[in-house]
């Protein structure tokens, strides 16, 4: 038996159907915080069970010594190489809790503008997750910030994980 052949005006399925959702990708701003290890673990988690992936963000502040160029290019030439070093770091542990690669960005500048800045360039990243400061100071500068004037700017949904989870807290909870 023959089929009929399909008409090239048909309607057939719509844009979306057979293609793959996308992918959906969880930053985290990398700092010397002891609340890192808790965004990026919560992070890891859930890029995992939904097939995402995690990206990073080492922001390079400007140092003070801008009137003496030499020592300046020479300072900015080590923090590259010690966010390098960070985010490689950083990266074997992704890979071990997702099995991928995490996307890696390096920027120079103020750490909240060099963010914004990113989200806007970077169309795929569909969730910010940020580790929430348990001590005194308050969540942290970030968290601050869009949780407050800075919501209106962000554009994609914000993730705080409070950083005194344990691994099992969080395994419990993705």
């Amino acid at each position: 038996m023959m089929s009929e052949p399909t008409a090239p005006d048909a309607p057939g399925p719509g844009p979306d159907a057979g293609q793959p959702a996308a992918q959906r990708i969880f930053l985290v701003v990398v700092d010397e915080s002891p609340e890192l290890k808790v965004a990026l673990r919560y992070a890891c988690l859930r890029a995992k069970k939904s097939a995402g992936r995690v990206a990073l963000l080492y922001v390079i502040e400007p140092g003070e010594m801008q009137h003496w160029l030499a020592v300046e290019n020479l300072m900015r030439e080590e923090q590259r190489t010690e966010a390098e070093q960070k985010l490689q770091k950083l990266a074997r542990d992704v890979v071990a809790i997702t099995g991928t690669l995490p996307v890696l960005y390096i920027r120079e500048g103020d750490r909240r503008d060099e963010l914004l800045a990113l989200m806007q360039e970077e169309p795929g990243i569909s969730i910010l997750v940020l580790g929430a400061g348990v001590g005194p100071e308050g969540p942290g500068p970030l968290i601050s910030y869009f949780t407050s004037r800075g919501i209106a700017r962000l554009g994609i949904p914000l993730t705080v994980v409070p950083g005194g989870l344990s691994d099992a807290q969080l395994d419990a909870i993705t």
